[in-house]
């Protein structure tokens, strides 16, 4: 049994890692011999985008599986055809692979079940344990009770076994309209857990399916499909978050009747991120007031979202293997998330110089129409990246903010008469300031001691500041796409009576500045490629909008490492 998981990048996981309670429980289960291996699932349905908080679930399951050499199952659950569909089953698959796991063989979907789910269906009515009934879905919530007070029978509960019989097929082969009847499970309308209280099997839905076509009209409740799937592909341990241990008698109760394979179901914290609201249906309120612009928004946090905001997969790994395994729900700031994403880039990102906000500089001494190529570090975190020429010139752009006219005390970058290095380059002193009309500074004249090729000085002389830059002829023309937190406050969710979630959007989360210039290597990016811009941040080319024409690089994270300052408070 290996302890160690190997990712398709190389990277492994699970050596040496803490035993949360799920491997804990587990381990005891193979221990004493209630199961021999295991066996996991991941069972999506496929009526969205996955979101950053699926992907704990599938780091989990796919991990245990991995970690204690067994396989996890991918499984559609895939049983109201008014709200799945092909994009997002593939969309799926496409979002598990980029996070580094792969199920193999073991694709599977609800749908191939529905033989089998129907029969186990008649089998429960044949024993009295299942029921069709008539009430309407207002109807029987009316009747379900509350958790003081119990529900109430229904009048069709006592029906004949072959009367049910009869009506079920019935339902099976289209007889009846949407919503005419429903199969309940015959259990107790008395009992504390109100899960428990007949719920509904089957419910009637004349409507494509987009696997199994028209070929059914009945459709399998999660309750009900769940259990049995899990059960007839050998699940071991079925894990699931904390919102269903409630249902959890049930997902036992149906396998207990059924007499079929014991699976067994284990909750653990779902964890809520700060800053974020992971619900799908949030996420389509703010398509629809275009507050975002589709599932791969990168505020959204969903894995595409992720991904084009070019945040590695590596890193949603580490994110969830650092907040662990509990067993209740917690919060987890947002800024762990950003640190992770910070510390892999760091690693593996290719340094670019980059100026956003542009100051134009004109050193004087240096020969017009002349340039030359510096030499420049690609990643000093990796010393096989090696190294790049970068061109410079009698013209150059610098970063606006680089540049005071009448600096505080403890401004240590270009001021009038202050001498600074260029990174990789020389020394240069700023000589005149050009302003406009409007006494705006548009442009530095400056001088540069030739003798400091490189950023070094023979003379041993200091300077404080170290700018980055890019030649103005040379330079690379692109849009950059300053991401930021999509909300205001730390839990989106919650919002005055009458308010909603629009009410704490973030109005600044996304700023557009174009054109920004960037070094001449910065044209041959491709789309997805990840870099960091000396002293500004991560970013990455966008893989909807970048093309070589047009370059649109998207910012992942900023340098700021909120996450440390976090932990320091701490302390």
């Amino acid at each position: 049994m290996s302890d160690a998981r190997t990712h398709r990048d190389g990277s492994q996981e699970g050596a040496g890692s803490s035993r949360d309670f799920l491997r804990e429980e587990i381990d005891n289960d193979l221990k004493s011999g209630r199961y021999q291996r295991v066996i996991t699932r991941f069972p999506p349905e496929p009526n969205a985008y996955m979101t950053i908080g699926n992907a704990k679930a599938i780091c989990i399951n796919f991990g245990i599986a991995s970690d204690m050499g067994g396989h996890c199952h991918l499984r559609f659950d895939d049983t109201n055809p008014a709200r799945e569909e092909q994009e997002f089953v593939d969309a799926i698959k496409e979002d598990i692979r980029w996070l580094g796991f792969d199920w193999g063989e073991h694709e599977y979907y609800a749908s191939d079940y529905f033989p089998q789910l129907y029969a186990w269906a008649v089998q429960l009515i044949e024993k009295g344990l299942a029921y069709v009934d008539d009430q309407s879905a207002e109807e029987m919530r009316a009747n379900r009770g509350t958790l003081t007070e119990p529900g109430t029978n229904s009048p069709y509960r006592e029906r004949t076994v072959a009367e049910n019989l009869d009506l079920f097929e019935r339902m099976k082969n289209g007889e009846f309209p949407d919503g005419a009847k429903v199969l309940r499970a015959k259990i107790d309308m008395a009992s504390a857990n109100i899960n428990l209280r007949d719920p509904v099997m089957y419910r009637i839905i004349h409507m494509h399916h987009h696997r199994s076509g028209d070929q059914w009209c009945i459709y399998p409740m999660y309750d009900w499909a769940h259990g049995q799937s899990d059960s007839l592909e050998g699940v071991t341990h079925s894990m699931c978050s904390y919102e269903f241990a409630n249902n959890r008698p049930l997902y036992e109760w149906f396998i207990e009747q059924l007499g079929i394979f014991p699976s067994r179901q284990i909750e653990f914290a779902r964890g809520n991120i700060t800053y974020t609201a992971l619900s799908k249906r949030y996420i389509r309120e703010m398509m629809e007031q275009g507050i975002i612009r589709d599932w791969d928004d990168p505020r959204t946090y969903t894995l595409r979202g992720l991904r084009r905001l070019g945040c590695p997969p590596e890193a949603v790994r580490r994110f969830w293997r650092e907040v662990g395994v509990a067993k209740r729900d917690n919060n987890i700031d947002i800024a762990l998330l950003e640190y992770c994403m910070r510390d892999q880039l760091n690693k593996t990102a290719l340094r670019r110089m980059a100026v956003l906000r542009p100051l134009k500089v004109v050193i004087e001494n240096y020969p017009e129409g002349e340039s030359e190529l510096l030499e420049a570090v690609n990643n000093p975190e990796d010393e096989g990246a090696g190294m790049r020429q970068v061109p410079f010139s009698r013209e150059l752009y610098i970063e606006r903010d680089d540049f005071m006219e009448d600096p505080p005390r403890k401004f240590f970058r270009l001021a009038p008469g202050r001498e600074v290095r260029l990174r990789y380059a020389y020394f240069i002193t700023c000589t005149e300031v050009i302003k406009d009309d409007h006494g705006e500074v548009v442009e530095l004249r400056c001088t540069y001691d030739p003798a400091t090729r490189g950023g070094g000085s023979p003379d041993g002389r200091k300077v404080k500041a170290t700018l980055h830059w890019v030649s103005a002829t040379h330079a690379v023309q692109a849009e950059a796409r300053l991401y930021d937190r999509l909300f205001n406050v730390e839990n989106p969710r919650k919002f005055p009576e009458g308010g909603s979630i629009i009410d704490n959007v973030n109005s600044d989360s996304l700023e557009v500045i174009s054109p920004v210039y960037l070094e001449p290597s910065l044209a041959e990016a491709q789309a997805g490629d990840a870099y960091q811009f000396e002293r500004i941040g991560y970013f990455c080319a966008d893989s909807r909008d970048h093309t070589s024409e047009r370059p649109v690089f998207n910012r992942t994270v900023t340098l700021r490492d909120t996450w440390a300052r976090v932990q320091k408070q701490g302390k």
